[in-house]
């Protein structure tokens, strides 16, 4: 079946808005930056056709992103936080106090939760943070009717955290005997 022209630039419309509805509609997004093993959660905002996140210092990590580097972005679905779509993207920083920066945070400041310095988290941001631009490039590379094979289940990232001991064995007494 061929695709007239028409016929590409309606898909290619579709996609679009598809991309730019699930980013703007999911909280978490993950990332997997050109050169890395496997993909990373981070929080994000959608802002002026691409997404956009902060990361370093006290905020998330941004392992790998680099400037002018690419990276896989995929977005899961709000409502069943399954993989929704995903694309190639092309990191673009911004540099801190331009426009298209200032643009960036503003979004970003609305999306941050329980931050520690909700009146100087601009200032924090420029002095100890990335902000980076995840730009679109290409068509998606999944969507729905068009998913790869396979669970995509990855082993978790190391961390230092752990889980906490059992609960004591007298707790459970406890806290029937008030009823």
């Amino acid at each position: 079946m061929d695709r007239t022209p028409a016929a590409a630039t309606a898909d290619d419309f579709l996609d679009r808005a598809l991309l730019e509805e699930a980013a703007k509609k999911s909280g978490l997004l993950w990332v997997r930056a050109d050169g890395q093993e496997q993909a990373r959660p981070l929080w994000h905002a959608w802002h002026d056709g691409a997404v956009v996140v902060v990361g370093g210092g006290a905020e998330q990590p941004l392992h790998g992103l680099e400037p002018g580097a690419g990276a896989v972005v995929t977005v899961r679905s709000k409502d069943k936080g399954g993989r929704l779509t995903g694309w190639s993207a092309r990191v673009v920083e911004p540099a801190p106090g331009s426009e298209a920066w200032l643009g960036a945070v503003e979004e970003l400041k609305g999306k941050r939760l329980n931050a520690p310095d909700t009146d100087a988290i601009t200032e924090r941001w420029a002095r100890e943070c990335r902000v980076l631009r995840l730009e679109p490039t290409g068509p998606l590379t999944e969507h729905p009717g068009a998913m790869p094979d396979g669970s995509h289940a990855a082993r978790p990232m190391p961390t230092p955290a752990t889980t906490r001991l059992p609960i004591p064995a007298g707790l459970p007494k406890l806290l029937f005997k008030r009823r």
